[in-house]
C-alpha cells in the first residue's frame, strides 16, 4: 500500500505554526525556549495531536510526543526535531520536522496501518540552546543530571530551573525524561539543510550519513590600555591587534589540521575599553569549530591554541580560554541510513549523500541509538532567519520518503537488530 502525505494539512500547519512567536516589524519568529511564545507552541502541537486522534505525552523536559502505538514489547521508532528557535527565525528550522512526523502519524492511522514497532514523534526542547544545550534531547538520553538543571542559564541569565518552575514544572522531573537505550530502536529526522548545499547542486534530498561535532571557546587576549596619541606603536600592548592577527591565521590552521568539512568562526567580538582614543588593553572573542572528526577537532584545537599563545608572545599580551561546549561528532546508523538510501532509489529521487555541519537533535540521540537525517533545500541556504524557506514541493518529496521509511522499519521484524551507530 502506497501512501502520499498531504501538503495541503502540512502547509497549513507550517503557516499557523509561524504565526506563534511573530514579530510584525522584522517579520521574524521569536518562539525562543521556554518563553511564553514557546509554551504557547506546545499548546498548539498538542490541540493538533489531538485532533489527529492520537495520544500525547508530555514529559519533565517539556517535551511533547505523538504515539501510534505498536507491539508494546517491542522498541519504538522515534522521530522528531522541535519547534523553538532563535531570535528572528524563519518558519522551519526544526518545526518543519515536527509537523511532517505529525502529518506521517496522521496518514498512517488514517490508513489504519499497525506498526509492529511503535512510532513515537517528539518535539525536543530548547534545540536551540538558550540554556547551552539541547536540553530536551539531552534529558531523554540521560544527560541531564540535578546540578545542571540547576546551574543552565541564558545569555540574560535567566535561570532553565526558574523557568520550568514559572511554566508548572518541578525543575527535578526532567531527570524522569531519561529512556533507556533498549526501548528505542532508531530515530529519524528531518530538517532543512540550513547551508547552500543542495539548493545550489538542485537536489531535492539529501541524506545524512554524519553530523560534525564541534567546540566552542571563549577568548581573551590581555594588553595594555593606553592613550592613542601618546603611545608609540612599538611600544603598545595592542590586545585588538592580537585578535587581527589570529584571525589570518584562521584559514592556514584549516588548510594545515582540517579537513574539507572542518569550519572555524570568529562570531563574536568585544573591544574593552572601547572608546575610539584608546589603545584596545582587552579583547573577547568566540571560536565556534566544526568538523565531522573527533581526531581533527582535537588537532584543531592544539593548532589554535598554540597559535594563540604564539600571537600572545609575539605582541606581548596574556591569552586565556575558556571552552564552552563541545559536542562529538556522530556517525549516523548504517542500517537506518541505508533504508532511506533504499527508499529514495524506490521513488526514483535524486539525492547526495552528505553531512551535517550543524548540530541537531539527532546528533545527541545518535550517541544512544541509531540515528540518520533527511535534508531539504534551504533556498539561498538562508536559515535562522525569516529569508529561510524550502519550496513546497520538495517538502512534499521528503514527506513522502519519510513516511515510507517510517511504513517499512516499522513493520520490519529485524528492526530491533540494527547495529548501533560509531563514533567519528
Amino acid at each position: 500500500m502506497t501512501l502520499n502525505v498531504s501538503l495541503t494539512r502540512i502547509k497549513e500547519d507550517i503557516l499557523e505554526l509561524s504565526k506563534i512567536g511573530r514579530n510584525e516589524e522584522d517579520r521574524g519568529i521569536y518562539r525562543m525556549a521556554f518563553t511564553d511564545a514557546d509554551m504557547e507552541g506546545k499548546r498548539w502541537l498538542i490541540d493538533r495531536i489531538k485532533q489527529a486522534s492520537l495520544e500525547h505525552t508530555v514529559d519533565g523536559a517539556a517535551n511533547v510526543s505523538a504515539h501510534l502505538r505498536g507491539d508494546p514489547s517491542l522498541p519504538k521508532l522515534l522521530l522528531g526535531s522541535h519547534i523553538d528557535t532563535v531570535p528572528c527565525a524563519g518558519a522551519l528550522d526544526g518545526a518543519l520536522g515536527v509537523v511532517v512526523g505529525l502529518e506521517c502519524l496522521r496518514c498512517l492511522k488514517d490508513a489504519g496501518v499497525l506498526p509492529r514497532h511503535g512510532i513515537e514523534l517528539i518535539a525536543f526542547s530548547d534545540e536551540e540552546g538558550r540554556f547551552g544545550g539541547m536540553f530536551g534531547s539531552q534529558a531523554v538520553c540521560g544527560q541531564i543530571t540535578p546540578e545542571k538543571i540547576d546551574t543552565m542559564h541564558d545569555l540574560d541569565g535567566i535561570r532553565l530551573h526558574d523557568e520550568l518552575l514559572r511554566h508548572g514544572y518541578d525543575p527535578l522531573h526532567a531527570l524522569d525524561a531519561a529512556r533507556s537505550p533498549e526501548s528505542i530502536a532508531g530515530y529519524l529526522e528531518l530538517h532543512i539543510e540550513q547551508g547552500p548545499v543542495l539548493d545550489r547542486l538542485r537536489k531535492p534530498i539529501g541524506i545524512v550519513d554524519q553530523i560534525t561535532g564541534l567546540f566552542t571557546w571563549s577568548v581573551w587576549f590581555r594588553g595594555e590600555a593606553n592613550h592613542a596619541g601618546t603611545t608609540p606603536m612599538q611600544m603598545r600592548h595592542d590586545a585588538f591587534l592580537g585578535l587581527a592577527e589570529f584571525a589570518h591565521e584562521i584559514a592556514r590552521i584549516l588548510e594545515e589540521n582540517g579537513t574539507e568539512q572542518s569550519r572555524a568562526t570568529i562570531g563574536k567580538a568585544q573591544i574593552m575599553p572601547g572608546a575610539p582614543n584608546t589603545v584596545p588593553g582587552l579583547v573577547e572573542f568566540s571560536l565556534d569549530v566544526r568538523d565531522p572528526s573527533d581526531q581533527v577537532l582535537t588537532e584543531l584545537a592544539d593548532a589554535f591554541r598554540k597559535a594563540l599563545s604564539a600571537i600572545a608572545r609575539r605582541r606581548n599580551l596574556m591569552f586565556e580560554f575558556k571552552q564552552q561546549s563541545y559536542i562529538a561528532p556522530v556517525t549516523c546508523g548504517t542500517a537506518l541510513v541505508a533504508e532511506l538510501k533504499r527508499q529514495a532509489e524506490a521513488s526514483g529521487l535524486d539525492y547526495i549523500t552528505m553531512p551535517s555541519g550543524a548540530a541537531h537533535d539527532a546528533q545527541i540521540l545518535g550517541r544512544m541509538v541509531p540515528a540518520a537525517m533527511l535534508f531539504v533545500p534551504s533556498k539561498g541556504g538562508f536559515s535562522h532567519s525569516p529569508a529561510e524557506w524550502t519550496a513546497w514541493s520538495d517538502i512534499e518529496i521528503a514527506g513522502n520518503l519519510l513516511l515510507r521509511t517510517l511504513q517499512h522499519l516499522s513493520a520490519s521484524p529485524d528492526f530491533a537488530n540494527l547495529v548501533p551507530p560509531l563514533t567519528a
